[in-house]
């Protein structure tokens, strides 16, 4: 790679996505974390700012000034190596530094680093870069989840924006798609960027399986709810079946029964579900449920990357029955971006695809996202495979 006009445009077009997210927020929206798994969306700001300070401007930027020396304990997240943070959940006790603060230390940084991408050209330099844009659209995506999260659990369920296309419908009949028996090639396979987690390309068999070409619709999945799919313990693993009876999951997240119909938070606010859209805001246990009912199964990743040329995908984070695990040879970086992937590669199932919430130019075939089983609060949802 060398540095063009181009990727520092990437890199200010990034920055600029960020905050135009935040643009529809009062004040009051910045600070709030209704659960641990939730950022406030100052924090976020903050964050993806502190990455490009610490892992950039510090080391490589001559006589470069830290803005804030408390910076470093309030917006570093998991990074043991560059020393201590604030607790995640403590996260939303922030009333300080202010938003205005937080919004400075931005331009302060952008501007320090359009100064540095001026004058260096450095290879790894240049690396560093690229990860921290893709480390910025991560958190885009991270800021709306969790943006709608705060909103959809505010008593009023305010409105955050009528314009994003949140539930896109599948116009294409429902077919399957059959796989021969055979050896594939999974993981990353050109010199675009991908993160460490895509790589160590290799081969594996995978068994004849057919794959629907659509994601299952809000429709299919009230079936599952008015067949008494919550009350069915034999659909569940044991792990998920305390997890409903703990917790009295009765539908997905965001959906509420008011006067015998069916509603769910959106983005544009509370509206009846639409039975055409893909359904979302499942957990795994959730999806591996409707999978048992449907006398169907999740596909595992490699199934899926070996079938996502004959389906559009996108719209949804989609659960895979593939455990978070490295690949062959995987090798993770030294210092502190070794702490990027690696170390989270235990207890998390493997989503595949992308969501509405994903930003341009981020994912790809090979990309692996991953959460717990129970998390769902991201656009979650699933296709079969049988």
């Amino acid at each position: 790679m060398i540095l063009t006009d181009s990727l520092l445009d990437f890199f200010l077009e990034t920055r600029k996505q960020t905050e135009d997210i935040c643009t529809p927020l009062e004040i009051e929206d910045y600070v709030v974390q209704p659960v641990v798994d939730v950022s406030p969306p100052k924090w976020h700001l903050g964050h993806t700012t502190w990455f490009f300070e610490e892992f950039i401007l510090k080391p490589y930027a001559e006589d470069y000034q830290i803005f804030d020396e408390d910076f470093s304990f309030v917006f570093n997240s998991y990074y043991e190596t560059v020393g201590k943070r604030v607790v995640r959940s403590d996260r939303g006790n922030l009333s300080r530094p202010s938003v205005q603060k937080v919004y400075d230390y931005r331009y302060y940084v952008t501007s320090a680093m359009k100064i540095l991408f001026s004058e260096n050209q450095n290879q790894e330099l240049l690396d560093l870069l690229e990860i921290g844009i893709h480390h910025e659209k991560q958190h885009q995506e991270l800021l709306l989840t969790d943006i709608k999260y705060i909103l959809g659990n505010n008593p009023l369920l305010p409105a955050y924006s009528a314009t994003i296309e949140e539930h896109p419908i599948e116009e294409h009949d429902q077919e399957w798609i059959a796989l021969e028996e055979g050896i594939y090639e999974i993981g990353h396979d050109s010199s675009d960027f991908c993160y460490d987690n895509e790589l160590g390309r290799h081969k594996v068999y995978l068994h004849p399986f057919a794959i629907s070409n659509k994601l299952i619709t809000n429709n299919e999945y009230l079936d599952f709810i008015s067949a008494g799919g919550y009350a069915k313990f034999n659909l569940w693993h044991a792990e998920g079946w305390d997890w409903v009876l703990t917790h009295k999951v009765v539908a997905p997240q965001y959906w509420h029964n008011i006067d015998g119909e069916w509603y769910y938070y959106s983005f544009g606010g509370l509206q009846k579900v639409d039975l055409n859209a893909p359904v979302t805001h499942i957990s795994y246990f959730e999806a591996f449920a409707f999978a048992q009912w449907k006398g169907c199964r999740l596909p595992t990743e490699f199934e899926w990357e070996a079938a996502q040329n004959y389906f559009p995908w996108g719209k949804r984070w989609e659960w895979t029955e593939s455990a978070y695990l490295p690949y062959p040879n995987y090798q993770k970086a030294e210092g502190a971006l070794g702490e990027y992937n690696g170390k989270f590669m235990v207890n998390q199932k493997v989503l595949r695809g992308g969501s509405v919430a994903t930003p341009t130019k981020h994912t790809r075939p090979s990309y692996r996202n991953f959460f717990q089983t129970d998390l769902r609060w991201q656009f979650t949802g699933l296709r079969l495979v049988k």
